[in-house]
C-alpha cells in the first residue's frame, strides 16, 4: 500500500512531466518555393529586311513654264555631271532674248548720239555760245541714256540665262531612279522630271520596331546581306534614326552607311541587316525576384545541398516591367522568384518535384 508520503512526493513530478510536454517546440515548417535557374544570355542576332537606296539624290527641275520637247534618259540610265537629261520648247525664251539684244542695240545708239551732243553743248558753253541750261540738259539725256543702256544690257544677260533654264542637266554622276514627265507635257517650274541618285554613296534602310529603335544609336554595326546571295555581304553602321515612329505600324526608319559594299548591293536590292548582341554575364530574371532594401540590390539564392536560403547582392543593369538584367551572379545559381520579403537568412525551403 502507497503511502500517504509517497503520493505527495510524486505529485510533483507529474506536474513537471506535463509543463515538459506543453513546452516542447513545433516541428520546423519547410517552405516551397518557386525558383529558376539562371542561364547567361547566349549571343543572338536581330535580323531587318530593308532595301539599298542612294545616299544622296537630287528632284531635277525646269525653273520655267514650258512643253517638254526631248528627255533623253530613262528610268536606270547613268549620267554624268554636266550632261543634258531633257529640254523644254526654247522659241520664247529665244524671242526673248533676241528683243533683249535689240534693246540693247537701241540704247547704246542712243547713248551715242546723248554723248556727241553733250560734247557740242560743252564745247559751246567754253566759247559762252550757249546757256548753262541747255548743257545741264544734254548733260542729263547722257547719264539717262547711259542708265538705259546699263538696264538693257542687264535685261539681256537674264534672257540669256532663261535661255539656258530650257536645258535640264546633271550636277554629278549618277543613275536615273525615276522620271515625272513625258515628251509633250507642259511642266511647271520646280516640277519634277528626273530623280538623279549618286550610285557612288549607297545605304541599306531598314525599318526597326519602336522600342528596339530607341536602344540604337549612331555609330552601331550591322552586318549587311543580300537576300538573293546571303555569301554577299558588307559592313555597316548606323546614320540615321528617325526621330518619330510610324503611326501605323510603329516602326522607326534606321538609314545605314554601307562601308565598300559589293557592286551587288544595286539600288533598289532587298538586304537583310543583322544586328549581333554583345555576350556578356547578363542574366534575365523576373522582376518579382528582386529584393531591394537600404539602396542595395539582392536574390535569395537556394543552396542545393543545404535546402537553405541565402541573399546575394547583384547589380541591376536594366529594367523594365515584367524582368531585370542582373550582373554579379554566376550561371547555374538557382534563385527563388516569389515571396522574396518572406524569406529568412538560412531558412529552409523546398523545391517541388520538377521544378
Amino acid at each position: 500500500m502507497i503511502s500517504r508520503t509517497s503520493l505527495l512526493a510524486f505529485v510533483p513530478l507529474l506536474a513537471l512531466a506535463a509543463c515538459s510536454e506543453e513546452k516542447a517546440p513545433p516541428p520546423e515548417v519547410i517552405r516551397p518555393v518557386l525558383s529558376t535557374v539562371v542561364e547567361p544570355h547566349g549571343p543572338t542576332a536581330q535580323g531587318f529586311a530593308g532595301t539599298i537606296q542612294p545616299e544622296f539624290s537630287a528632284d531635277l527641275a525646269f525653273r520655267l513654264l514650258g512643253r517638254l520637247v526631248t528627255r533623253d534618259v530613262g528610268v536606270g540610265d547613268m549620267v554624268t555631271k554636266g550632261e543634258t537629261l531633257a529640254a523644254i520648247d526654247p522659241l520664247a525664251l529665244e524671242l526673248a532674248s533676241q528683243a533683249a539684244r535689240a534693246d540693247l542695240t537701241t540704247a547704246e545708239a542712243q547713248f551715242a548720239n546723248a554723248a556727241a551732243s553733250e560734247e557740242r553743248q560743252r564745247s559751246l558753253l567754253a566759247e559762252s555760245n550757249t546757256s548753262q541750261a541747255v548743257y545741264d540738259s544734254a548733260k542729263q539725256a547722257l547719264d539717262s541714256a547711259a542708265a538705259n543702256v546699263e538696264r538693257t544690257r542687264a535685261a539681256l544677260a537674264k534672257s540669256e540665262e532663261q535661255l539656258g533654264y530650257a536645258r535640264l542637266f546633271s550636277d554629278f554622276d549618277g543613275i536615273v531612279t525615276a522620271v515625272g514627265a513625258e515628251v509633250g507635257q507642259t511642266v511647271s517650274p520646280g516640277q519634277m522630271v528626273v530623280t538623279v541618285a549618286r550610285s557612288d554613296a549607297r545605304e541599306a534602310v531598314v525599318d526597326v520596331p519602336d522600342q528596339m529603335a530607341i536602344s540604337l544609336r549612331d555609330g552601331d554595326e550591322f552586318e549587311v546581306a543580300l537576300q538573293m546571295l546571303p555569301s554577299l555581304r558588307a559592313k555597316a553602321h548606323v546614320r540615321e534614326i528617325a526621330p518619330q515612329a510610324d503611326a501605323a505600324t510603329r516602326t522607326r526608319r534606321v538609314r545605314l552607311a554601307l562601308s565598300a559594299p559589293p557592286t551587288a548591293f544595286r539600288l533598289g536590292s532587298t538586304v537583310t541587316a543583322t544586328q549581333p548582341s554583345k555576350a556578356d554575364a547578363a542574366i534575365d530574371l523576373p522582376l518579382t525576384a528582386l529584393l531591394e532594401k537600404d539602396g542595395k540590390s539582392f536574390v535569395w539564392v537556394v543552396d542545393p545541398n543545404a535546402s537553405t536560403v541565402s541573399l546575394q547582392p547583384v547589380e541591376v543593369k536594366a529594367k523594365d516591367g515584367a524582368s531585370f538584367t542582373a550582373g554579379g551572379i554566376g550561371a547555374g545559381t538557382r534563385v527563388v522568384t516569389a515571396g522574396v520579403r518572406s524569406l529568412a537568412e538560412g531558412q529552409k525551403v523546398r523545391i517541388p518535384e520538377g521544378a
